[in-house]
């Protein structure tokens, strides 16, 4: 049975063994995550300026709106501040900065009423990051800018969490996803044609968990959870920030949520830095994942493709 824990005080050890069960850890904002998303709301309105963000769309063709998303994801995700800010969220709420490593933050614009829904404004169909080729001790952090409202959240699809679902990973390589995938997405206006990791089978998404959090609230989930961002109908656009993390240990130990139907290739083992010094996985852990599957990893049972 999947919960929800708010502003657990438990340690980082305890918690991510939570995680790993398939439980949701929701923290209040505080001064750390606030900063991220001040830097975030800040880079984001100089962009859009004259107009609010979450209003941006109303006013401009959605080429043009393109354009701007195109220079200010990358400005945001490579900005050396925003590693500081994550380091120091993830020191705040308890994690071992020795042994936490973290990937490069992504700013994601859900806009409204299908105005972008592909590219750099993708919306995510019911999906599990296990998928994606991360390790299975892989957690994900979810952080929106704005107040949000059940009409441009996400959500959270809670009836598959130990139900295996036929899907399309087998297909995935991360390795080949960072070659073209992620370029290929500042030419994708009207429609996404990148082949992603995706159900193959009629998904029974009720009940859902939308968490409306205030701006700033932190969730964090594994990457085994089944989620998906909900189609935007509030008339304003969503801006959120994400990011992931892997814990050494646990790397080392292949602890972490079950895998019971993810098969891509790959490794997302790169991507991640460490919390002191930003330094990468070690090598012979990063060995570990780049000589091996996730079916080796996690005893995988087969899927159908």
């Amino acid at each position: 049975m999947n919960a929800v824990y708010y502003n657990s005080e438990i340690d980082d050890d305890a918690r991510r063994a939570q995680l790993y069960e398939g439980q949701l850890i929701v923290f209040s904002r505080r001064p750390s995550t606030i900063a991220l998303c001040e830097f975030a709301r800040q880079m984001s309105e100089e962009a859009f300026a004259p107009h609010d963000p979450r209003e941006a769309q109303h006013h401009m063709p959605v080429e043009q709106y393109v354009e701007i998303l195109a220079e200010l994801k990358p400005k945001f995700i490579h900005h050396p501040k925003c590693k500081e800010l994550i380091a120091a969220i993830l020191e705040d709420v308890g994690c071992e900065l020795e042994n936490t490593y973290f990937d490069v933050p992504r700013l994601r614009a859900v806009t409204s009423d299908a105005y972008l829904t592909s590219g750099l404004g993708y919306a995510f169909k019911p999906h599990r990051d296990s998928w994606y080729s991360t390790p299975m001790c892989q957690l994900n952090w979810w952080l929106p800018i704005y107040e949000i409202t059940p009409e441009n959240t996400m959500a959270f699809d809670l009836n598959y969490w130990d139900r295996p679902i036929e899907n399309s990973s087998s297909e995935f390589n991360h390795q080949d996803w960072q070659q073209t995938g992620r370029k290929d997405a500042l030419k994708l206006v009207k429609k996404d044609t990148r082949r992603q990791s995706e159900a193959l089978e009629p998904l029974q998404l009720e009940p859902q968990l939308r968490l409306i959090t205030e701006r700033g609230g932190l969730t964090i989930f594994s990457a085994a959870h089944l989620h998906s961002t909900v189609a935007n109908t509030s008339g304003s656009t969503r801006f959120s920030i994400d990011f992931r993390t892997v814990n050494l240990a646990d790397l080392s130990a292949r602890n972490g949520a079950p895998n019971i139907d993810s098969a891509c290739k790959g490794t997302t083992i790169h991507d991640y830095l460490r919390g002191t010094d930003r330094s990468p996985v070690p090598r012979p852990i990063r060995d570990l994942y780049e000589n091996s599957t996730l079916k080796h990893l996690s005893g995988l049972v087969s899927v159908s493709n």
